[in-house]
């Protein structure tokens, strides 16, 4: 019986022993997913794989089991692959059938040759998806997912022995030039699998990387969506059901890994050579196209996707899914601890903003807002709010978003001043030379909060590019939707991004709802009066704070048909009463207020009492709106 070091350091033979087994039976492939499937049910097995979040590369051993969360940046067109094949002993002229599922380069031993009759030849097809970490992943997300992690690395010595301390940053300055990839490897340097050559693989790799170092390419772009990234990006290859999956999904896969730098020497030596059949084709492809497709495998590695799923969130302080018997017993434990979680919560934001309690409120309902439906175009759910009267260029807007960063597991802040905004690249776009999707700052993940800072904001001329990143801004927050960029077309991408825009006066991008910051105290040092709120905290409650803001947007929401007539009555009744006062949006903002208001305290249903409040809130936040107009005149 294979034992735990058995799959997870050696997968293939686990693949190789069911293939035996099975063949020619095609239910082979199933019966591979359904042990590898089994084998991670057991008692904390997930966290015996190595994850190639928190484990450096160079710690991994090859064709080993790792685990990657991600989010899929882009889509490649699928490839062929030699799915089975034979290989015929030049000396016996015997016949051994072999899987090239799970493989990059075709295993063929000494003494061996590939039969390529297409009647010895089982093709298949694959997806591959470019992946990068989740975009603007916090720190405490990753140190906590490391952390539970019980997976035995060291560094690898079956190849490349210099890269013992060099990391994933290292990596970007010293692979700086990756070329074609060959799917399946015809024979002529197969027998490095089988021949027990280490030494000579060492030597190769080592020329080659010497070779690399004295090309004058630009290093390679790992297209990570937010500038100053860091970690590896992933060809993931997917064998099935890759309909279920597409551009800017969050996934968690669990696949084979392969970095042999057999694939450089390929590609090496298919540049130096164009005589074979292969080389007429690669040319097909541009040499720009054929360096993002395929990168050094010590730069951008390779999984061979057995198991992958969509995930619901990233919070590691959640079970991952909510729906399983086990998790329901986690949620109605925190439910029932709710109402003092959500009291502590509000008093921390009220000291972040400086004694204004109402500000804190509706940041608690912003936190937890999503778009849970789309009518037509219009995105249910979303809640931008707009913080208003925050102090010009100070380290105010700084802190808070520190400490929404501490709060969340995903999120960026987008400073926007004139240069940024005439020089970053915010929509994502089709480079077609590459052949690939130039990822920008707004390809983000479902669920990531977006901090605007307007108040770095000062006079100044925006260029074209200026334009159409403020345009697309306005965009994303009122549709919840992003344009991307194809050139000779826009295609429209939905997403769900909690935008928060801090500004001095109103904002010049549109929101849901504007709130003006009325601070109670002014710390003689902001600076440490920030500080000191994060230091005060105890890690305990922060980590129930991030548990009730994760948690809170996942669940349910329903009106009943009673509680919704007395809403419309009452709504009928106040535009009575001072028809100016209120319109169809002021209705649709309130029910949005009082839907997360109720969802903030636990209920999934609208309560008279929770409208009641939802209607106080408001009234207080138009009242501070009005008094900030009559100080300003016009300018709220």
């Amino acid at each position: 019986m294979p034992c735990v070091a058995d799959w997870l350091n050696c997968p293939l033979s686990i693949v190789q022993g069911i293939f035996v087994q099975n063949n020619p039976d095609p239910e082979w492939e199933g019966k591979v997913t359904e042990y590898f499937r089994e084998k991670l049910k057991e008692n904390i097995a997930t966290n015996w794989v190595p994850s190639l979040n928190d484990v450096p590369l160079h710690y991994l051993k090859p064709n080993s089991l790792v685990k990657f969360r991600c989010m899929i940046q882009d889509m490649f067109d699928p490839e062929f692959y030699m799915s089975i094949y034979e290989t015929v002993d030049t000396h016996t002229k015997s016949r051994v059938t072999h899987f090239g599922k799970y493989r990059d380069i075709a295993e063929c031993g000494p003494h061996q040759e590939i039969d390529l009759n297409p009647t010895k030849v089982v093709t298949a097809e694959r997806q591959t998806f470019y992946c990068v970490p989740v975009p603007g992943e916090s720190a405490w997300v990753k140190e906590a997912y490391a952390s539970v992690s019980q997976a035995r690395v060291c560094p690898s010595t079956s190849y490349t022995p210099s890269r013992h301390k060099r990391s994933y940053e290292e990596d970007e300055d010293m692979e700086l030039h990756p070329s074609k990839q060959r799917e399946q490897h015809l024979g002529n340097i197969a027998d490095i699998h089988g021949s027990g050559e280490p030494k000579r693989l060492e030597t190769e790799a080592s020329a080659t990387r010497q070779m690399i170092a004295l090309n004058c390419s630009p290093p390679l772009d790992l297209n990570f969506p937010l500038p100053g990234e860091k970690g590896p990006a992933c060809l993931v290859k997917m064998y099935g059901n890759w309909d279920n999956f597409k551009v800017n999904d969050v996934l968690e896969v669990y696949g084979i890994l392969s970095v042999d730098p057999v694939l450089n020497i390929l590609n090496n030596e298919d540049r130096e050579n164009s005589s074979s059949p292969v080389d007429s084709m690669d040319c097909m492809d541009t040499v720009e196209e054929q360096r993002v497709h395929s990168p050094p495998a010590s730069l951008v590695p390779r999984i061979h996707v057995i198991l992958a799923q969509k995930l619901q969130h990233i919070n590691p302080l959640l079970p991952a899914c909510l729906n399983e018997e086990e998790s329901k017993s986690f949620v109605s434990s925190f439910m029932s601890e709710l109402s003092p979680v959500r009291a502590e919560l509000l008093g921390f934001l009220t000291h972040a903003f400086l004694g204004d309690s109402l500000a804190a409120e509706y940041l608690i309902l912003h936190l937890i807002s999503t778009v849970y439906a789309r009518r037509d175009v219009l995105p249910l759910g979303k809640f931008t709010i707009n913080l208003s009267g925050c102090p010009r260029n100070s380290v105010f807007t700084e802190h808070i978003y520190r400490i929404i960063q501490q709060l969340v597991p995903a999120s960026y802040r987008l400073q926007m001043t004139i240069e940024n905004m005439n020089c970053l690249q915010l929509k994502p776009h089709k480079d077609y030379t590459a052949n690939r999707l130039v990822s920008g700052v707004l390809q983000l993940a479902s669920h990531t909060s977006l901090v605007i800072d307007e108040t770095l904001l000062e006079q100044g001329q925006l260029d074209t590019r200026g334009v159409h990143n403020v345009t697309a801004l306005g965009h994303l927050i009122t549709w919840q939707k992003v344009d991307y960029d194809f050139s000779y077309h826009q295609m429209e991408f939905p997403c769900n991004i909690n935008v928060l825009i801090t500004s001095e006066g109103r904002s010049l991008l549109p929101s849901d709802c504007q709130v003006h910051l009325q601070p109670q105290l002014i710390p003689p040092n902001m600076e440490e009066h920030m500080n000191s709120l994060l230091t005060a905290v105890l890690p305990s409650i922060l980590n129930k704070f991030r548990i009730y803001l994760s948690l809170l947007r996942l669940l349910d929401y329903s009106i009943s048909d009673e509680v919704t007539k007395a809403v419309e009555d009452d709504f009928v009744e106040m535009r009575k009463n001072d028809p100016e006062s209120i319109t169809a949006d002021d209705l649709h903002r309130t029910l949005l207020i009082a839907r997360f208001l109720s969802l903030s305290a636990g209920q999934t249903t609208l309560s008279r009492e929770r409208w009641l409040r939802a209607k106080q809130l408001e009234a207080l936040r138009k009242a501070r709106l009005q008094q900030q107009k009559s100080v300003n005149g016009n300018e709220l």
